[in-house]
């Protein structure tokens, strides 16, 4: 990882305008290479004299190993040595770039797959030529290894870098012809992140170590009801403290918002400091009188009595095929259950954190975030200068999960390091973390079924009653807020008469994208409906799903798998059972068994088996820890997860009553690749939706008893 920030600016200028190497462009939107002199590509690859090939692309790394897939995929594809090749951090110009710059939703692999393959065949194609030309050759007759350009029959070899300024006068192909995937040695082989020893020694600079010359601290006491406000408040005894130099008073965005500018921020103080204990020290100092609000009555109870009664009211159709009222009506049988799940925080290990310095020309802005065109955006709103002016500088991420794709973080930095005329590094603590989050929507889930005289299963209905993510972004497309019924709309199973529908519920409380988004409750609450349908038939669980995914092959292959590789069916260690679950995320796969115990009505998974098909592989050394990692968050969440509100505020502060999943309690998690040619798949998310339910379902089959309302809990 190379140290200084490579903005297009620097790139091209250093690079391609100054002829020093080849330089090569690509483009997310055509998915191809692009000449040099094309100003607005998605990345860069530049290869220097040196034979150093740099690679420029605009994707956070926050744990999930981009990019070190990244560099694999290019290096496949260009035959480039691999030792020589650098990942420059992400361009620091946002505005520039022919798309936003943002990394969220699995996509960082998948939408750069493609593209970087061809760049990296455009690359080694020119590089041929250039090699051709000067030896006097057929092209055809030459070939590329390890970084340079070889031709058998006379013996010679040309390095990349001395070809670099050759290649760099030829026209770049469009279409330049891929390598067969059958010759790749390097994807789909298993690579050490090339991240973890700057993160074991302490090296790599995540938001939270940023240090700028004249940089001061700020810690910020928000009003702790929602869109509440501040009354009065004595910033004296703040400022008597040794070290504070400002007290700040920001008014907050209220409401749901953060899709259009500004974003939702919380009315509060912020003190300014010369270090992050004096900062802290000054805000417990300060006076504070807080005026509550409209929302000071807001607490669990009523949000839960409200969803159940919003799923008597109208709703809005996400999905429907036969007659599925015609055939409730009609069946031999009838299913009824109700679920709900609670809101939840993100929880990142780094929590938020944003630097910034507003000046009269410009505004610089240091952040480990996952949305640098929105963070340009705000930063420009809040400093009052234009977008080009403002330079994001993004760091590693300690943690992302969707939270870091939000900027009220961003708007409160601009806003004091403008007020104090200096750079401000704003630090939140873990209280300020969990108590001001977009939070995972709490959810609300009616299910009916019908069985027919046959006894076959004829009909399935599902109503969701949820806040809307996507509502502050603009109007829902039909009424209908695709995050809210992702993983129920879709539902893989062959049931001639289907409904999904919708309620939005109106509530203060700001919502945002969690790992898995929709999918994170609705493979929890369809994946346990389909285990009671499997009793009421009284059949297996695994064998019911299998049968009815005759129309989905890739569920009913990884269904399949996990079976297989668990053993289900077989002897099971005595006081355990398992259970089972299979989910689509973001273009990926995944199935689970779970196998579980429980004691004193305290759950233990003791267990976990995967399988996943994700399309074809880049590193399966990164796709089994991001399940694991998927597995652990969503096992977190359904034993423990859930944020709670009383009096207008979240009543949950730090992982004393928001734990997290302890070494203690990690399974053992065996993961199984699926290998496949069908279209790619994310990795980051896909993990998390199976777990709770194959978790749920083998404490159903080991106690009877039937996990409907996460989280888990103790078991009565």
């Amino acid at each position: 990882m190379t140290a200084s920030p490579i903005s297009r600016r620097t790139f091209i200028g250093a690079a391609g305008v100054t002829g020093a190497g080849l330089l090569i462009g690509f483009s997310f939107r055509t998915r191809r290479a692009i000449a040099a002199d094309d100003f607005s590509p998605s990345g860069w690859i530049h290869i220097s004299p040196d034979d150093q090939v740099s690679l420029a692309i605009d994707k956070s790394e926050m744990g999930e190993g981009v990019m070190t897939s990244m560099r694999m995929v290019l290096a496949e594809e260009l035959d480039a040595d691999w030792s020589r090749i650098v990942v420059a951090p992400v361009p620091d110009d946002p505005h520039a770039w022919s798309r936003r710059m943002m990394t969220g939703g699995s996509t960082a692999i998948r939408t750069s797959y493609e593209m970087l393959r061809n760049a990296g065949a455009a690359a080694r194609s020119v590089l041929i030529s250039a090699a051709a030309k000067e030896w006097g050759v057929a092209e055809g007759e030459c070939h590329t290894e390890s970084g340079a350009v070889v031709h058998t029959g006379q013996g010679r070899r040309a390095t990349y870098g001395s070809l670099a300024l050759a290649a760099a006068a030829l026209p770049v192909p469009a279409t330049p012809t891929l390598k067969d995937p059958k010759s790749f040695h390097l994807i789909g082989t298993p690579v050490k992140r090339l991240d973890t020893p700057f993160k074991v020694n302490g090296t790599a600079q995540f938001g939270i170590d940023v240090k700028v010359p004249g940089m001061l601290i700020a810690s910020i006491l928000r009003c702790p009801v929602l869109d509440g406000t501040i009354a009065r408040y004595d910033a004296a005894k703040a400022k008597a403290v040794a070290g504070v130099r400002h007290v700040i008073e920001l008014p907050g965005i209220p409401g749901t918002g953060g899709g259009s500018l500004p974003p939702r921020t919380a009315a509060g103080i912020a003190v300014v400091a010369d270090t992050y204990w004096q900062a802290m020290t000054g805000r417990r100092a300060l006076d504070v009188q807080w005026a509550p609000g409209a929302n000071a009555t807001l607490d669990s109870a009523g949000i839960s009595a409200k969803l159940a009664q919003l799923a008597d009211g109208p709703s809005v159709e996400a999905k429907k095929r036969g007659d599925p009222a015609a055939s409730l009506s009609s069946a031999a049988r009838k299913l009824t259950a109700t679920y709900e799940v609670p809101y939840l925080a993100h929880a990142t290990m780094e929590p938020m954190n944003c630097t910034a310095h507003v000046r009269a020309d410009g505004c610089d802005v240091w952040a480990p975030t996952q949305n640098q065109t929105g963070a340009q955006s705000v930063a420009a709103q809040y400093a009052g200068v234009p977008t080009e002016q403002v330079r994001i500088h993004t760091t590693f991420l300690g943690g992302g999960f969707g939270r870091r794709a939000e900027n009220d973080f961003v708007a409160e930095a601009v806003q004091i390091s403008k007020a104090v005329g200096a750079p401000v590094k704003v630090i939140w603590t873990r209280e300020d973390d969990i108590q001001h989050d977009f939070y995972r929507p709490a959810s609300y889930h009616r299910f009916s079924a019908g069985i027919d005289a046959s006894g076959a299963p004829a009909v399935w209905t599902h109503r969701i009653v949820a806040p809307s993510i996507l509502a502050r972004f603009g109007p829902l497309r039909d009424g209908v807020d695709g995050t809210t019924v992702e993983g129920a709309a879709n539902l893989p199973y062959d049931f001639t008469n289907f409904l999904c529908e919708q309620t939005v519920a109106d509530l203060p409380i700001p919502v945002g994208f969690w790992r898995s988004v929709g999918s994170s409750h609705n493979a929890f609450v369809t994946e346990s409906f389909m285990d009671e349908l499997a009793v009421a038939l009284k059949k297996d669980p695994y064998q019911l799903r299998h049968d009815l995914l005759a129309g989905s092959p890739r569920h009913r292959a990884v269904l399949d798998l996990v079976a297989r590789k668990s053993g289900w069916g077989g002897p099971v260690p005595a006081g355990r059972a398992r259970g089972i679950a299979v989910a689509e995320a973001f273009g990926s796969y995944v199935a689970e068994v779970a196998e579980v115990s429980v004691a004193k009505g305290r759950p233990r998974v003791h267990r976990v088996w995967v399988a996943v098909d994700c399309g074809p592989i880049v590193n399966p050394d990164t796709i089994e820890a991001q399940m694991q990692s998927g597995v652990v968050y969503g096992l977190t969440a359904a034993l423990y997860g859930a944020v709670t509100w009383k009096g207008g505020q979240v009543e949950q502060n730090n992982f004393t009553d928001y734990p997290m999943l302890r070494m203690a309690d990690m399974p053992e998690i065996e993961v199984h690749i699926l290998p496949s040619t069908d279209s790619q798949g994310g990795i980051g998310e896909p993990g998390t939706p199976p777990i709770a339910p194959a978790v749920c379902n083998a404490i159903f089959a080991l106690t009877g008893k039937r996990i409907r309302k996460l989280p888990i809990g103790t078991i009565a």
